[in-house]
């Protein structure tokens, strides 16, 4: 599934090719044919995302809202004069002066009002990646809550936008167990992964890929083949399993945890075990 950066980025690019001037929309597989019967040659306002959440808006506070899932696809392309027929399942089609976009295999496509998109706001998370976050939102929910920090990061209702990939590799970043009680975290310790959070997914905005190794783990620090994998960019353990950590040579491990493949360090990030209470000892 893609994670929020990637939303970010598609908010800004189809913001930059479309916004401020009249667009054609359409649903060549038929899904959305009512609906972009009613937007079709309005303008485009922009885009905007919250999370793994994408809004489109155009006039009369109507927003196109779109969730990819976990296979859904929105192709941003630049055409020159004609343009380009739609192929496989196009549910929604927006042509501008000189771009297409085609969304294909999305989870949600829906014609939302403001009221709507404020109610599917109002259950997310912070996201790192929009300068009105409220962090403390999301401590809030960690420090009182016996769930892992692996499980709750991955919960859009306590922070948004953060996949597998970030899970995985926030936690080996600052050396922590995947496994362990939020409410056993210190307040430093959040504060530091979210600034750290803030940095690398900006830096996934910019790269339209995941980058998470320090300049001593990349492969040329390290002389080191290069990852090839179809999610991109250096990573410390995601998708590493029974690989040597960069950082200490032990193997990568991997379990399953709510449905999804967590992957850890057990040398770097050792299993939490809380300090025993003095009180009642013998001085």
């Amino acid at each position: 599934m893609p994670e929020g950066h990637t939303l970010h980025r598609l908010a800004l690019d189809l913001t930059a090719a479309f916004a401020g001037r009249p667009v054609r929309v359409g649903s060549p597989q038929g899904r959305f044919d009512a609906e972009a019967r009613q937007l079709d040659g309005q303008v485009f306002e922009g885009a905007q995302a919250w999370g793994k959440q994408l809004f489109c808006e155009f006039p009369g506070e109507r927003y196109v809202h779109i969730h990819l899932g976990l296979i859904g696809k929105l192709d941003l392309k630049r055409y020159d004069g004609q343009v380009p027929d739609p192929v496989g399942q196009v549910r929604l089609r927006l042509v501008g002066e000189d771009h297409v976009a085609d969304l294909r295999g999305a989870t949600g496509c829906d014609l939302w009002t403001a009221e709507q998109v404020a109610a599917c706001v109002a259950k997310l998370g912070p996201d790192p990646l929009r300068d009105d976050a409220d962090p403390e939102k999301a401590w809030r929910r960690i420090s009182r809550s016996s769930r892992s920090i692996g499980s709750l990061l991955m919960d859009q209702s306590v922070l948004a936008g953060v996949g597998n990939v970030y899970r995985a590799e926030l936690l080996y970043r600052h050396r922590i167990d995947p496994l362990r009680p939020g409410e056993t975290l210190r307040k430093r310790q959040w504060d530091e992964m979210w600034a750290d959070l803030v940095v690398l997914m900006r830096d996934g905005v910019a790269k339209n890929r995941i980058d998470t190794v320090r300049d001593e783990h990349t492969p040329e620090a390290m002389g080191r083949p290069p990852r090839v994998d179809d999610h991109g960019g250096e990573v410390y353990v995601y998708r590493r399993t029974g690989m040597p950590c960069h950082g200490c040579g032990t193997a990568v491990r991997t379990k399953e945890l709510d449905g999804r493949n967590l992957f850890w360090c057990p040398r770097c990030q050792p299993t939490y075990r809380p300090r025993r209470s003095t009180e009642g000892r013998p001085g």
